[in-house]
C-alpha cells in the first residue's frame, strides 16, 4: 500500500514504527467527485479519511461548519461514536487515503495521545500536547548555551587585599565571591574567594585586617566558555563538586555561574530575572533585566512551557519591573498618596511579549500632588519605551491627563465611559474593567473600581452597551474562508481581532454583570461557571480556546522577534501546521458559538 503516507502530521505523528506499520497495511486511496457527499448525516462509517489532495466542506443543513484540507483528516469522532453527526460533501475533487475502523481502533487501543488527538475535545486535545511536550522541556532547557543563563558579575581584587575589606565589597556588590589577581606570580594567577574562605579565615585567628585574601584563595579554577551547553556546565560542576564556574572567553573574564542560577534556568527563568530586578540601582540596571524577559519566553515557550504558565511569570515581571521603576522616578510621598495600575492584557495577566503600554494613576482625594507630576508621567513612559513597551498608540498612558486623577475624578470618568453610548468610550471602559495594581495604596484603585460596580447594578441598558463592544472590530465569518482558502495568496488572521478580543470581552462583560472582581479570564471563566452564569462545558472550552489564541500569537511572535521585526500580532495561516490549524478551528469555533450565547444573553440584536 502507499508509502508515501505522511506520519508527520497529526495525529499521525505520535505513532511507533509498528503502529505505522499497521497503518500500511490497512489504508487505501479513494477518489470523490466535486459535490459528491462523503458520508452523510446519521450513516455508520467504516473508514477514517486523510485528504491527500482537494478540500471537503463539514455541513450542518446548509452552513459550513468547516473546511478539510491536505493531511487533515476526518470523521474521527463519527467512526468512535458509530455514527456520522454532519454531512461531509467534496468541495472539489478529492483523493484521500482511508483508514478501516478495525485499524483506528487498534491504534486507539495501543495510543492513548492518537485517540486522544483524534477525536477528544479541545481540552483533552491540548492536555495531551502539554504532556507530549513536557518530556522534552528539561532536555531542551539543558541544551541551551551557558551566556543564555544568568552570568553574574565577578568583582576582582588583588592577593594582597586583607579579608576584612573583602568582607566589605561582600556587602556592597551583594555577593558571596569575589576572583582574586595574584600578580606575583609570572604569568599572573587567578583564583577565586567565597564565603567557604571566609570561614577558614575566621578560624586562622589573626585579625582580618591584616590576613591577605590570597593566602586563602583557591587558585584552580574551573571555567566554561560562553557558548558551552548548560548541560555539560552542569555536569562539570556536578564531577568538579564545586558550587560555581568562572564563565571565560579565552582570557577574558565574562563572569560566575552559580550552581543555584543554574539549576533556577532549568526550572524557573523568572527567578534570575527577578534578582537581576532586585538588585538592580538604577534605570540602567532595570533596563538589562527588561531586556532578558523576551529571551525568557523564546526559552520556556519552545522548551513546551505552557503558554498559561509563561504568561503568570511575565506579568509578575512585569509588575515587579514597572513598580522599580516607578519607585525610583516618583518620590516618596507620591507613591503613598497613589495607585499606579496596569489594564488590559497586561492587568489580566495575559500580556506574553511586550506590545503597548496600558497604565494609569489614581490620587487620593484632596492629596496635593507634586508641581512636576506631569514630567515624572511623562519620564515614567519614556523608560518603559526604552525598556521595549512602546507607548500605546491610544494614548492610554498615565503620561496623558486623561489617564491620572483623584479617586473622584476617575469615578466620574469611569460612570461616563458606562452610561454614554460611545464606542470609544466602552473600549476605554473595558480596559479598565481589568486593573491591577502595580504601586501604592492599591485601596484607591478599589474605590474607583467599586463605583463601576454600584452604578452597573440592575443597569441591562448599561451592560447590554457595554457588551456590545464585542463587536468593536466587526462581524466577520472570513477567518474561515481565509484558514482554508482554495487559493495560494497570502493568508493573514488577525487574533485579537478574531478570537482573543470577543472571547475577553464577552466573559468580561458576563463578569460585570455577575459583580465579579476577578480581573483574569480564567479567573472570571471559574467564578461564572460556578456562579451558573456559564456551563462547566462551555467554560472549558473558551480557557482551552484562550490558550490555543495565544500560543499562535505567541509563536508568530517569537518569528517576528527572531528577525527583529515589529511584532504585529498576525498569524500566517500557511505556516501553521495541520494540527495547529485543527485547534485554531475548533477554538474560533467555540467563539462563535459564544458570541451566539451572548446576542441573546445582552439582547445585542435590539441595539442594532
Amino acid at each position: 500500500m502507499p508509502n508515501a503516507f505522511n506520519f508527520s502530521a497529526s495525529p499521525f505523528d505520535c505513532l511507533d514504527p509498528d503502529e505505522q506499520r499497521l497503518v500500511r497495511q490497512h489504508v487505501d486511496v479513494a477518489y470523490f467527485r466535486a459535490g459528491e457527499t462523503i458520508l452523510e448525516l446519521g450513516s455508520a462509517p467504516s473508514h477514517l479519511f486523510v485528504i491527500i489532495k482537494g478540500f471537503v466542506s463539514q455541513l450542518e443543513g446548509d452552513e459550513v461548519l468547516a473546511t478539510c484540507g491536505p493531511d487533515d483528516c476526518f470523521d474521527g469522532r463519527g467512526l468512535v461514536a458509530g455514527k456520522v453527526s454532519h454531512r461531509f460533501v467534496a468541495a472539489e475533487e478529492v483523493v484521500a487515503y482511508q483508514l478501516a475502523h478495525q485499524a483506528v481502533n487498534e491504534l486507539i487501543a495501543s495510543n492513548a495521545a492518537f485517540g486522544a488527538l483524534l477525536f477528544s475535545d479541545l481540552g483533552d486535545k491540548l492536555s495531551t500536547l502539554a504532556q507530549r511536550q513536557g518530556r522534552h522541556e528539561l532536555n531542551s532547557l539543558t541544551l541551551a548555551r551557558v551566556e543564555e543563563a544568568f552570568v553574574r558579575p565577578a568583582p576582582t581584587v588583588e592577593a594582597g587585599l586583607d579579608v576584612l575589606s573583602v568582607v566589605r565589597l561582600f556587602q556592597a556588590e551583594r555577593t558571596a565571591n569575589v576572583l582574586v589577581r595574584d600578580s606575583t606570580r609570572q604569568p599572573p594567577r587567578l583564583g577565586i574567594f567565597t564565603t567557604t574562605g571566609l570561614q577558614r579565615a575566621v578560624l586562622d585567628g589573626r585579625p582580618l585586617d591584616t590576613l591577605p585574601v590570597g593566602e586563602l584563595a583557591s587558585f584552580s579554577l574551573v571555567t566554561v566558555r560562553p557558548d558551552d551547553l548548560l548541560g555539560d556546565a552542569m555536569a562539570l560542576m556536578l564531577r568538579s563538586r564545586v558550587h560555581r564556574v568562572v564563565v571565560m572567553a579565552g582570557d577574558e573574564v565574562r563572569g560566575i555561574l552559580e550552581a543555584l542560577d543554574l539549576f533556577s534556568f532549568l526550572g524557573n527563568h523568572s527567578h534570575l530575572i527577578t534578582v537581576q530586578i532586585e538588585q538592580a540601582r538604577d534605570l540602567a540596571g532595570l533596563e538589562q533585566a527588561a531586556a532578558q524577559i523576551n529571551r525568557m519566553i523564546s526559552l520556556l515557550y519552545r522548551g513546551g512551557t505552557r503558554v498559561a504558565l509563561i504568561a503568570k511569570l511575565v506579568q509578575q515581571l512585569n509588575l515587579r519591573l514597572f513598580e522599580r521603576a516607578w519607585s525610583m522616578l516618583a518620590p516618596p510621598d507620591l507613591v503613598a498618596n497613589s495607585c499606579l495600575f496596569v489594564m488590559g492584557s497586561e492587568g489580566r495577566g495575559e500580556q506574553l511579549l511586550k506590545t503597548d503600554q496600558d497604565n494609569a494613576l489614581v490620587l487620593r482625594d484632596g492629596y496635593l500632588a507634586p508641581a512636576n507630576l506631569d514630567a515624572l508621567c511623562q519620564r515614567f513612559s519614556e523608560v518603559l519605551s526604552r525598556f521595549g513597551y512602546p507607548e500605546c498608540p491610544g494614548g492610554i498612558m498615565l503620561s496623558r491627563p486623561a489617564w491620572r486623577g483623584t479617586v473622584a475624578e476617575f469615578s466620574h470618568r469611569v460612570r461616563d465611559w458606562l452610561m454614554v453610548p460611545d464606542a470609544e468610550k466602552l473600549m476605554h471602559l473595558a480596559i479598565f474593567m481589568d486593573a491591577h495594581a502595580v504601586c501604592g495604596d492599591d485601596r484607591l484603585l478599589a474605590e474607583v473600581q467599586h463605583s463601576v460596580h454600584a452604578l452597573s447594578l440592575d443597569n441591562e441598558a448599561a451592560l447590554s452597551r457595554f457588551a456590545s463592544a464585542l463587536d468593536a472590530f466587526g462581524e466577520s465569518n472570513s477567518w474561515l474562508g481565509r484558514l482554508f482558502s482554495l487559493g495560494d495568496e497570502a493568508r493573514q488572521l488577525n487574533l485579537k481581532k478574531e478570537g482573543i478580543f470577543p472571547l475577553v470581552h464577552g466573559v468580561r462583560s458576563l463578569a460585570l454583570a455577575g459583580r465579579l472582581r476577578e480581573t483574569s479570564t480564567s479567573a472570571r471563566l471559574q467564578a461564572l461557571v460556578a456562579q451558573g452564569a456559564l456551563s462547566a462545558e462551555m467554560g472549558d472550552e473558551l480557557l482551552s480556546s484562550l490558550q490555543v489564541f495565544m500560543g499562535l500569537k505567541l509563536k508568530a511572535g517569537l518569528a517576528e522577534w527572531d528577525k527583529q521585526r515589529p511584532i504585529s500580532g498576525a498569524v500566517d495561516l500557511a505556516a501553521l501546521s495541520v494540527l495547529e490549524r485543527d485547534l485554531l478551528k475548533d477554538s474560533l469555533g467555540v467563539v462563535k458559538r459564544f458570541k451566539a450565547q451572548l446576542r441573546h444573553r445582552f439582547h445585542l440584536d435590539a441595539l442594532a
